[in-house]
């Protein structure tokens, strides 16, 4: 199956996810710095989905990228991310309009979670299909980062139960973690762009 159109339908889910995340910000009430103020949290948890998102989009490039070919259960394991990834403008939403109360900002950081298992999941049925060989396993490596996230989640879930502004403390650490790009796999993916026009 070609891979181009499994990529092009993620990419437009995701332009998608972005969309109904932007349009469900407001203008402030009042044209005033006072009024600015007022919605920052909003804007925070924008922000903090919109850049999960695009890090999600990234790698799903590079990963897509440097797979060989794909097939109907990587095609499901796709579907399973892009499940988990749509809710993001719900439970943003949500744990903002709460005011980070602890049940949505815990529901926020479960989806958080399922979404990271759901990527690992893809990238583990990738690796099957070309091998341990392959260009996406060299590239990936170790994968520290695929593994401890999951790990850091469940503390951000746990501390949210003490006080849920520290969860969001550890999403966005998360965040931060990830925003680092990986210089190997970019590494490994101009190679192929290399080996795919030479």
């Amino acid at each position: 199956m070609n891979k181009n159109r499994l990529e092009a339908f993620s990419d437009g889910v995701l332009a998608i996810i972005i969309t109904i995340m932007v349009l469900e910000l407001h203008t402030p009430e009042e044209p005033t710095w006072a009024g600015v103020a007022a919605i920052l949290p909003t804007l925070f948890t924008y922000l903090l989905s919109f850049v999960y998102v695009g890090i999600y989009w990234n790698n799903h490039h590079h990963m897509i990228h440097l797979a060989s070919r794909v097939n109907g259960t990587i095609l499901w394991a796709n579907l399973h991310l892009l499940f988990w990834l749509s809710l993001f403008p719900f439970t943003t939403r949500w744990m903002d309009e709460s005011g980070f109360l602890q049940v949505p900002v815990l529901l926020y950081g479960i989806n958080l979670l399922s979404a990271a298992i759901a990527y690992f999941i893809l990238e583990r049925r990738l690796i099957a299909v070309q091998g341990k060989d392959g260009p996406l396993a060299r590239a990936v490596g170790r994968d520290w980062k695929g593994k401890a996230s999951p790990l850091i989640y469940l503390t951000g879930i746990a501390l949210t139960l003490l006080q849920p502004l520290l969860g969001v403390a550890v999403f966005t650490v998360v965040a931060l973690i990830w925003l680092v790009p990986d210089r190997r796999v970019e590494q490994f993916v101009v190679r192929a762009h290399q080996e795919n026009a030479g």
